[in-house]
């Protein structure tokens, strides 16, 4: 009986307890909710984008939930839900999304210094490298940033999306001989490749392409094999003149400035450390894809032809010296183009890259 009342009494004593512990425990904080528009003109079938998608977003999401101080509530708007692919730049300077994807290339005027691996072809086709050696430029040179800074926005990081150019036809291309004539599509400064080929660049955008060459637009297109193959433009475009012209840096990830501004430190600290997660993650899925990609070309019916080394080495040579010209127009500009110029080319010189021409001698 004694015994029966002591395990009663026991039994109030910890009900008591529990019922006085639920009664003074802290209620669990709840997060901070940040509101983040991501944007971009182009469509998840560009690989940055799913990347965006698929590893950003969640690397961010992932950081912040650490300490669980904040979350962001995601609004993605991709494809040209709010831009077009052309309009990522202006939109994050009018605060139309917070985050996005630069498509740097159609904006040489304004954030010239990206230009750099489009001044440099035939120096490497290793996209990993270009990005990490374009960031080493922005720490070295304020410049790179401020050009951003000018149309408000935040720069986190670029990204070199792709492993190389090379030349898609309608009719088989096995020389630059071959390609007299040719309407070839393209953007930015490296439609300056194309000088002393005898083909016509066409300025154009990835989502053009394929309606162009089924309408005769244009004879060619000068891109990656991944883009290519995810658009379907095999299917218009079965000759693959593989000239391996190199990588380039023509994405940057930014912020407009008053989105940065009104972030926690706390935020911006993860932001900024996923973004370089994003960077290194995306420039290797670049390299990783694009042997599967050549792969499916073929599958589909494409035929690839390689240049001659000795017609690849002419082409370097007797291209012009779009380097020059490029640093020379940053001089005007009092930005220090030859000294960018110089690292960039001293890095990959460093890195043991297969250059053809020394773009800074």
């Amino acid at each position: 009986m004694l015994t029966k009342q002591i395990k009663i009494a026991g039994s109030a004593v910890i009900a008591s307890a529990m019922v006085l512990g639920l009664g003074t425990a802290t209620p669990a904080k709840s997060a901070e909710m940040i509101n983040l528009t991501a944007i971009d003109g182009y469509s998840p079938k560009s690989m940055w984008v799913k990347e965006f998608i698929e590893f950003l977003i969640p690397e961010i999401d992932k950081g912040l939930a650490k300490t669980g101080n904040y979350k962001v509530k995601w609004n993605q708007a991709w494809g040209g839900q709010i831009v077009k692919p052309r309009g990522v730049m202006g939109a994050l300077q009018k605060g139309l999304g917070d985050i996005g994807v630069v498509t740097t290339v159609f904006h040489s005027d304004k954030v010239p210094m990206q230009m750099i691996a489009y001044a440099t072809p035939f120096v490497s086709s290793d996209p990993v490298l270009i990005s990490r050696t374009v960031d080493g430029l922005v720490g070295e040179y304020p410049q790179f940033r401020q050009a951003f800074g000018k149309f408000k926005q935040h720069y986190l990081t670029n990204a070199a999306v792709l492993d190389t150019y090379n030349i898609f036809s309608k009719k088989e291309v096995k020389t630059i001989a071959d390609m007299k004539g040719m309407k070839v599509g393209s953007a930015g400064l490296n439609l300056l490749w194309l000088k002393n080929t005898g083909a016509v660049g066409v300025a154009g955008s990835l989502v053009k392409y394929h309606n162009w060459l089924s309408r005769g637009v244009v004879g060619g297109i000068m891109l990656w094999t991944e883009s290519v193959v995810n658009r379907k433009m095999y299917e218009v475009a079965p000759f693959m003149l593989k000239a391996d012209l190199g990588s380039v840096n023509s994405k940057a990830i930014t912020m407009n400035v008053n989105s940065w501004n009104r972030l926690p430190g706390e935020a911006k600290k993860v932001i900024t450390a996923s973004a370089i997660a994003y960077r290194e993650h995306v420039t290797r899925a670049a390299k990783a894809v694009a042997t599967a990609k050549e792969a499916q070309f073929v599958a589909n019916g494409g035929k690839i032809n390689p240049l001659a080394q000795a017609e690849r080495a002419n082409w370097a040579k007797t291209m012009p010296d779009v380097a020059t010209a490029w640093a020379g127009r940053l001089e005007k500009k009092g930005i220090p183009g030859k000294a960018i110029l110089k690292s960039y080319m001293d890095s990959m010189r460093a890195a043991n890259q297969p250059i053809l021409r020394q773009w800074d001698k």
